[in-house]
């Protein structure tokens, strides 16, 4: 897959999942649980125990699943996830070296940006979309609505404080997609034998997107 395949399908899906969780096993199951709501686009954080291993897996048992990989902070970590199917990487920052192993091995790379001057810095670097993050702390869609005006075609996925209920507003706003945490892939439903829920929730911010972008 291309990384202007990659661009799109992310683009047409409209969520990405961001899956933390305290081991490998409760990200498993909350990733079933979102995917069986229709969800085929899937952020895992290495803040996941095995995250790597765990990506590697996913990656051979949901050959249908865009997966990529969270919460990068090196070249190395970059590299690894890649090499275990990982077809995007973000970060929560621009990390030059991380956009650099991205570039190399043509994989689509969201650094993480908050202001103008970020996403001029990320852009020139060589990423092609990036992360606003965290977006809720800064006016939410009205901030994403803003950041449109000097840079109209700027691709963004607004992250951090989105959830199911605005994720619509942020696709009206212009987002490209949006990064969907807690509010979405809840592990207390999860562990509580109550994942679907999650699916539920997974279809209804679907349904929510569609409708936004008619």
């Amino acid at each position: 897959m291309t990384k202007e395949e990659t661009i799109s399908r992310i683009s047409r899906t409209g969520v990405l999942p961001v899956v933390r969780a305290g081991s490998a096993d409760a990200a498993h199951r909350a990733i079933e649980a979102v995917c069986k709501g229709g969800i085929d686009t899937i952020e895992v954080t290495l803040t996941v125990p095995n995250a790597v291993d765990l990506l590697a897996k996913l990656v051979r048992e949901m050959p249908n699943v865009l997966f990529g990989a969270g919460t990068l902070m090196s070249a190395d970590d970059a590299q690894r996830c890649i090499d275990a199917g990982a077809k995007f990487i973000i970060s929560p920052a621009t990390i030059p070296e991380v956009i650099r192993v991205c570039v190399a091995n043509e994989t689509l790379v969201m650094p993480g940006v908050l202001t103008p001057s970020e996403i001029t810095a990320a852009l020139s670097a060589g990423a092609a979309v990036v992360k606003v993050f965290p977006v809720g702390a800064v006016g939410g869609a009205d901030y994403i609505r803003s950041l449109r005006a000097p840079f109209p075609d700027l691709k963004v996925v607004p992250t951090g404080g989105v959830t199911v209920d605005t994720a619509s507003d942020h696709i009206r706003a212009g987002a490209m997609a949006v990064g969907l945490g807690s509010d979405l892939v809840d592990l207390k439903a999860i562990e509580q034998g109550r994942a679907s829920e999650v699916t539920e929730r997974a279809r209804r911010v679907l349904d929510a997107i569609a409708e936004a972008r008619k």
